[in-house]
């Protein structure tokens, strides 16, 4: 009797300890440190982005991946080798697309399994364009694919992509123009000195698109995953990021390509929240918000400062009447008009490196494996004693 007194006394500490003991830190969703370290987690209390169509001109979107097949609201092919509805990852990278896609609005999967996206509730719209086909002009994907989102009501365009060139052609003008002129928001990633971007090119450099530059864990402008330039306008987490890849995959990459779904993200929960807003304030709003980096308003590496979702969202902002990030008409009034269609210079969008890394789930913690062991020996202990006992009375 006392033996299983004893007993069941030690299976019961043992049992709070277990209990109690922190689980091993290796879901995907442990490694999403900007929804906690940005407080986006805080702000979904307020909006997660519902009714908001955000589009991903990229390379096409896995719609059947369990974190954003309840995403797509659509999409379209401008490549002319993808699907039609824009959900067949295409060109060289082909998985960028994907993994932009889940960091601006993933949904997971499960009991807070998978990757869950900054504005988890946007509807998003795919947009399949092919890096690095030689036969197909990268420009003219991007022309088509943002005409094609505007008529389809987005109200937000994610462009991580890059030209090496800080000029852009003539098509360029009249699309972002069309985008402007009704009230869609254009986010562009600033690009990366990995992938030879030593000063940003357009889109980055088109006025009134909002530029992302990307910082890393400790939010220090990153080296190799950003570049630097006078028209970034913020800054967002662009390192160690867990997103979902093609064919139910997670994959860990780090770049601007990554920063900018994630403000396009912001820019959805914003306009979500603030209906009434227009672009231009939108943009003004995310800018004068943003956490100054530094002793000067401005910086070339961070723009006006890391992005902060919580004063985002609640903060008192005075209207504008303009965008506060430029004009594209007027710059094409000033430097188009004096500039024949030949002498436009020429360049062509980089095709991002390919750096992304397999997610290793970490091994079971040791300490707690042993006491899983422990608490199975002492059970069968106790229940070797109680079947002894049992015998003696019969």
């Amino acid at each position: 009797m006392h033996l299983r007194k004893f007993l069941a006394l030690g299976l019961s500490i043992l049992s709070a300890v277990a209990i109690s003991s922190p689980a091993s830190a290796d879901t995907i969703r442990d490694r999403q440190y900007w929804i906690s370290d940005y407080g986006f987690n805080k702000v979904w209390e307020t909006t997660k982005g519902a009714g908001v169509k955000v589009a991903v001109i990229d390379t096409g979107v896995d719609a059947q991946h369990p974190d954003l097949e309840k995403a797509m609201f659509g999409g379209t092919d401008v490549s002319s080798i993808g699907d039609a509805s824009g959900y067949l990852p295409v060109g060289e990278v082909s998985h960028h697309g994907t993994m932009v896609a889940s960091l601006l609005a993933g949904r997971g999967h499960g009991e807070d399994e998978g990757v869950i996206g900054v504005a988890p509730e946007a509807e998003l719209l795919s947009v399949s364009m092919a890096f690095g086909a030689q036969t197909l002009n990268t420009d003219d994907q991007v022309a088509a694919g943002i005409k094609w989102a505007v008529d389809a009501g987005a109200k937000v365009i994610n462009l991580s992509l890059t030209r090496n060139s800080k000029d852009w052609p003539l098509s360029w003008d009249e699309a972002f123009l069309y985008a402007f002129e009704n009230d869609v928001v254009v986010v562009a990633a600033a690009g990366n000195r990995a992938d030879g971007t030593e000063q940003v090119g357009a889109p980055a450099t088109i006025p009134g698109v909002l530029v992302v530059a990307g910082v890393d864990r400790n939010a220090v402008a990153s080296s190799a995953a950003s570049t630097a330039g006078l028209s970034i306008s913020v800054a967002a987490p662009a390192t160690d990021l867990v997103s979902a890849f093609p064919g139910g995959e997670y994959k860990i990459w780090s770049g601007s390509s990554g920063a900018a779904p994630i403000v396009s993200g912001l820019v959805a929960l914003v306009r979500a929240k603030y209906p009434e807003l227009d672009a231009n304030n939108v943009i003004n709003r995310i800018i004068e918000t943003a956490t100054q980096v530094g002793t000067e308003n401005y910086s070339s590496e961070y723009g006006y400062g890391l992005i902060d979702p919580e004063k985002a969202l609640s903060a008192k902002v005075a209207s504008v009447t303009e965008n506060p990030l430029g004009s594209l008409s007027e710059w094409i009034e000033l430097y188009r008009k004096s500039q024949a269609p030949e002498d436009v210079p020429s360049g062509t969008i980089n095709t991002p490196i390919d750096s992304v890394e397999p997610v290793v789930t970490s091994s079971p913690d040791s300490g707690n494996l042993i006491m899983v062991l422990v608490y199975l020996a002492v059970g069968a202990l106790l229940l070797s004693s109680m079947l002894r006992g049992s015998r003696r009375r019969e």
